[in-house]
């Protein structure tokens, strides 16, 4: 009995901690989007930008594998499988149809696709995670994804080859945390994070290389390797501390609280903007930010099942 109590003490401890990485992911996402729209202003080819901000985090990820992974059990030949999966669904495909997609659709339509990232990984996570998930956490679900909409209204939004690309982007996205919450049963969240964006890095390179895209790179001025280098460092911490929490926390809980990058990233263009948010835009962010605490929260204290009594054994 008391096995079982601090084997569930341990499991409340590492979910809660999964829920402050997510947190601290949110906001270095709601940075990182903020700065990003301006570094990509920055670049002719929205690609070249992107493998080389992937670049730098690579090789920050993978110092930080190795740091953290002295002594450790190598993983398995089946995480390896995972692990190339990752590389693909999540570090290098998705950014290409995402990135290319942008460069044809409208920003609303954008941003309106990409939001719904959260609720794919709910409906993914019960199928094929067998997560639980209440009614209470399906309505602050609901509540989550509308005011995805009162942030940014879709009325008007058209839809074309760009909004099929974000679309499909956002969808292996949403396989990516699947397949990373299966991954990280078996394998240090900081070696799939270097998997990730390495082995991601790999088919960029290749992708530019096959677009002649490649020659850029001898042609980049001062303030653009500037914008690699730091946005590089923050998706560095973004898919280290995001991998850190789908480790530990349920995958819906955890992409709920990421939707807190967005109040963020507002905030950070009111202040530099000095203006402010229509009050529809407003009560969005508020309703978001309490359905996100309150997915959270279920997930925390979700009711546990009772141990059936065993009947006594004689003898």
């Amino acid at each position: 009995m008391i096995t079982r109590l601090r084997s569930l003490a341990s499991t409340a401890d590492a979910r809660l901690l999964g829920v402050a990485l997510a947190g601290v992911t949110a906001v270095v996402s709601g940075i990182s989007i903020f700065l990003n729209a301006s570094a990509v202003r920055s670049f002719d080819d929205p690609v070249l930008f992107t493998t080389m901000k992937n670049a730098v985090a690579a090789v920050l990820l993978l110092f930080l594998a190795f740091g953290t992974s002295r002594g450790a059990t190598r993983p398995a030949s089946s995480s390896w499988i995972g692990l190339v999966a990752l590389g693909v669904v999540g570090g290098s495909v998705p950014f290409i149809l995402f990135f290319s997609g942008l460069a044809e659709a409208t920003a609303p339509a954008a941003a309106v696709i990409h939001k719904t990232l959260f609720a794919w990984v709910a409906v993914l996570a019960v199928v094929f995670l067998r997560e639980r998930i209440g009614a209470w956490q399906v309505a602050a679900l609901a509540v989550l994804l509308g005011s995805q909409f009162l942030i940014q209204n879709p009325v008007g939004v058209a839809w074309g080859t760009g909004e099929t690309m974000i679309a499909l982007a956002t969808g292996m996205w949403a396989i990516e945390v699947v397949v990373a919450k299966r991954v990280l049963r078996g394998t240090r969240s900081s070696v799939a994070a270097a998997a990730r964006m390495g082995l991601g890095l790999v088919v960029l390179v290749g992708f530019l290389a096959m677009t002649d895209g490649l020659a850029g790179v001898t042609s980049l001025r001062a303030d653009q390797w500037a914008w690699v280098a730091g946005t590089g460092l923050l998706l560095s911490m973004y898919v280290a501390s995001w991998y850190a929490a789908l480790q530990r926390a349920p995958a819906t809980a955890v992409t709920a609280v990421l939707t807190l990058g967005a109040p963020i990233t507002a905030l950070l263009q009111l202040v530099s903007a000095g203006a402010m948010p229509a009050p529809g835009v407003a009560i969005g962010y508020g309703a978001g930010l309490a359905a996100a605490i309150a997915v959270a929260w279920l997930a925390l204290h979700r009711p546990r099942r009772r141990a059936v009594p065993q009947p006594a054994t004689s003898g």
